[in-house]
């Protein structure tokens, strides 16, 4: 009698199972370490378009002025596109009647993965003139 070597169709079907139950446990939190990670973007232009007003308002005492700080101009024009990737858009608003000394900057989440970045809010992070970040769990 010959020996035949290989699996049998039982062995197969626990060993696809196994990693089936592995994938669906692990993919979600790649999701998450994914969105995370590409958080990075929007940080770094809210980041950098705080900094630019903050020096309009050094030179000029005003975070709106048009004529003189072309990061204003930039996002008064409509919504800015974060460089890298598009995940997000940029825009900003002013304290009604403060229009001189205030700002929040909002990213928004425009283009996957990000757009389901839903848990505690993280898909639309802020940052005001006084440097407060929302959603916190988000930064």
């Amino acid at each position: 009698m010959k020996l035949i070597k290989g699996f049998t169709l039982i062995e197969v079907m626990i060993t696809v199972a196994i990693v089936g139950i592995i994938a669906a446990m692990a993919y979600p939190s790649y999701m998450e370490s994914v969105r995370k990670s590409n958080r990075a973007e929007a940080k770094t232009e809210l980041f950098d378009f705080a900094q630019r007003l903050q020096r309009c308002y050094t030179s000029f005492a005003r975070f709106n002025d048009k004529d003189n700080c072309p990061a204003y101009k930039t996002l008064e024009a409509g919504t800015y596109v974060t460089r890298g990737s598009g995940f997000y858009k940029i825009t900003i608003a002013h304290t009604s009647g403060s229009e001189t000394t205030t700002y929040k900057l909002t990213a928004e989440a425009i283009k996957s993965p990000q757009t389901q970045d839903t848990a505690n809010g993280c898909n639309k992070l802020t940052l005001e003139h006084t440097g407060v970040q929302k959603p916190e769990v988000c930064w």
